[in-house]
């Protein structure tokens, strides 16, 4: 295993919609924006991206799409995970011929896998593509928080080459550092805590609030991976208002109105998902004024 993958900010992509269906010319303008501000990675269909209401026709689509504008000036990681081991293979083999860089994928939901069950989960998919592969953790919306121990055996494989980690413990970086070793990717999930993960050992972010602002999280991250502590954590500090408001409800609803006050309009969300409550758009409409 070399370097990282990528290092910095990675931006988890919002999926645009326009009367219920992709909205591929404002992806494409959102990927656009994401490469001119400097941004070396995007997920494409992550849980930001409600890869949940997407369809895998739609997923599909949004790779090839997103991979052939991209070129090689931004990496395309397609969202694949599921908690079906079987749909998540087939996908991830989709997405590798359809021109993806490498795949994320989260923990299966739901199920409540054993640590044996995760193993043999990732194990599956890793051995049937030949792309890089990323885990990813978020405990509060799979219900599951994936051990060090887990990683340990899994970073052995070849193409399993990093975590989005997205528990709340930040302990968590540098156990995972100590235990996999220093070319294994760790990249924050949470974007209030970018500054102390890198700090703990990690290579960056794959991040929400750089859809709003790519070049400043760039920037952050930057300045983190430098060691240059003073200038990421006042960055940290200032940009932390807008984290909070874009976490005030369910990921992806409060970001998506977010991009619709910055003049990005990306639809709302699809069902079961629903619009940002009058109170929290109040505020979110507020801070961009």
């Amino acid at each position: 295993m070399g370097k990282p993958l990528f290092t910095g900010a990675c931006t988890a992509l919002v999926t645009p919609f326009l009367d219920g269906k992709l909205n591929y010319p404002m992806a494409e303008l959102l990927l656009r924006r994401q490469i001119e501000a400097g941004i070396e990675a995007v997920v494409l269909a992550g849980t930001t991206g409600e890869s949940a209401t997407l369809t895998d026709d739609e997923k599909l689509e949004l790779f090839r799409r997103g991979k052939q504008y991209a070129g090689n000036s931004c990496k395309i990681i397609a969202g694949t995970g599921s908690n079906n081991t079987a749909r998540a293979v087939q996908l991830s083999i989709e997405a590798e011929q359809a021109g993806a860089d490498a795949l994320l994928l989260v923990s299966p939901y739901y199920n409540k896998s054993t640590p044996e069950g995760l193993i043999a989960h990732y194990m599956t998919i890793a051995h049937a593509v030949s792309i890089p592969v990323i885990l990813y953790n978020v405990p509060t919306r799979t219900g599951v928080d994936i051990p060090v121990s887990v990683y340990k055996r899994l970073s052995v494989i070849p193409n399993v080459v990093g975590i989005k980690e997205a528990s709340t413990d930040i302990t968590k970086i540098s156990r995972i550092r100590m235990a996999c070793g220093p070319n294994f990717g760790i990249w924050s999930g949470n974007d209030d805590q970018i500054v102390p993960a890198i700090a703990s050992g990690a290579n960056g972010a794959i991040s929400v609030l750089s859809n709003v602002l790519p070049s400043e999280t760039a920037a952050m991250c930057r300045a983190a991976l430098e060691e240059d502590f003073q200038t990421a954590a006042a960055l940290q500090r200032r940009y932390l208002p807008l984290i909070d408001l874009l976490f005030c409800e369910v990921n992806p609803i409060p970001v998506k109105t977010a991009m619709g006050c910055i003049g990005y309009d990306c639809g709302g969300c699809r069902l079961p998902l629903t619009d940002l409550t009058p109170e929290s758009r109040k505020k979110m409409e507020a801070y961009f004024a």
